[in-house]
């Protein structure tokens, strides 16, 4: 397993990152595998994964590059800088094509775990990178920025009002699959057999993507991250729907809202998720408050909804797949 030994300071200093570069990257995977993990994925790809499968079709060296570049279990590091807070897509971008050539064929030679292909053998890669990353952005990202980055808000707010609840073992147990705390400051980010890394007071980021993907990152020794796949309600889009009987009980829109709060969510990300007006939201809220079912706290500056004993006791009895999270 690969663990990096992290001090208390790291941790407390360390936060939660949006990056438009990060979820286009891991947009860029989900493309190259075709493996949709929910209908609106699968809606997403049948839209766009013609076009860029076309794109590699047209550039046999940008699909070699990209097939060399997401390795067999290592991503070549030059295609995945590490994320910056409030850094937009462009400066992101910019960083990849900045790459050194001779650096990116050594970060490909690594993902392969072998040697570089012939045609390969060229110093245009980062430009190549960059370009694919930038069609990506516009073709199947950009159109969809807004809500997706309403989406990875809500994990953001979620997992940090987690944090104030039960210390960062628990949220770092539960980021991803491969991730948890071991103790004596020691973090395993994944269970590759890697040696393990000193971070101490580097800065640690966590950085959410929509897809079902994740990776970690670093410009040693500065700055350490973390990708890891947002939480299933909100990826997904809250599309699964309410048992009917719970629909008969408080209406299919009030039900979906309080089907959606087994995660803590503020007024706004439900309105994303949802889909349902800003009005229509606050009264399902209201009524489903007046009723107990849900509670609501502050998170700093957000104010969040989730379900109460009563509430998870009222989606359990309405079928175990209405309580899944």
């Amino acid at each position: 397993m690969g663990w990096w030994q992290v001090s208390a300071d790291t941790l407390a200093r360390s936060r939660f990152v949006i990056s438009p570069l990060a979820e286009t990257f891991a947009a860029l995977k989900l493309l190259h595998s075709g493996v949709a993990a929910h209908p609106g994925e699968r809606a997403w790809l049948d839209a766009h994964r013609p076009g860029y499968l076309r794109l590699l079709a047209a550039d046999p060296v940008t699909a070699l590059l990209v097939r060399s570049g997401l390795g067999r279990s290592w991503i070549a590091d030059f295609l995945t800088p590490t994320p910056r807070d409030g850094e937009t897509f462009e400066e992101g971008v910019a960083r990849v094509r900045a790459a050194a050539p001779d650096a990116a064929r050594a970060h490909l030679r690594l993902s392969l775990e072998g040697p570089l292909p012939d045609p390969l053998h060229r110093d245009d890669l980062p430009e190549r990178a960059a370009a694919l990353l930038e069609y990506v952005w516009d073709r199947a990202v950009l159109p969809y920025w807004d809500r997706r980055r309403r989406v990875l808000e809500a994990d953001v707010v979620a997992r940090t009002a987690q944090v104030g609840r039960g210390g960062w073992a628990g949220v770092l147990d539960a980021l991803r699959p491969g991730t948890r705390w071991l103790g004596n400051n020691r973090f395993q980010v994944n269970l590759h057999e890697y040696p393990p890394r000193e971070i101490h007071g580097a800065e640690l980021v966590f950085v959410p993507v929509t897809p079902r993907t994740g990776w970690v990152s670093w410009e040693e020794p500065e700055r350490y991250a973390v990708v890891y796949a947002c939480s299933g309600v909100l990826a997904d889009g809250g599309g699964r729907a309410a048992p009917a009987s719970l629909d008969a009980l408080l209406g299919a829109a009030r039900a979906r809202v309080l089907v959606l709060l087994g995660s803590p969510m503020s007024t706004s990300h439900l309105v994303a998720v949802t889909g349902q007006g800003l009005g229509s939201v606050g009264r399902h809220l209201r009524v489903l408050l007046d009723a107990g079912l849900v509670e609501r706290r502050r998170a700093g500056r957000s104010v969040l909804y989730s379900r109460t004993a009563a509430g998870e006791v009222l989606v359990k009895a309405a079928g175990p797949d209405a309580a899944r999270p």
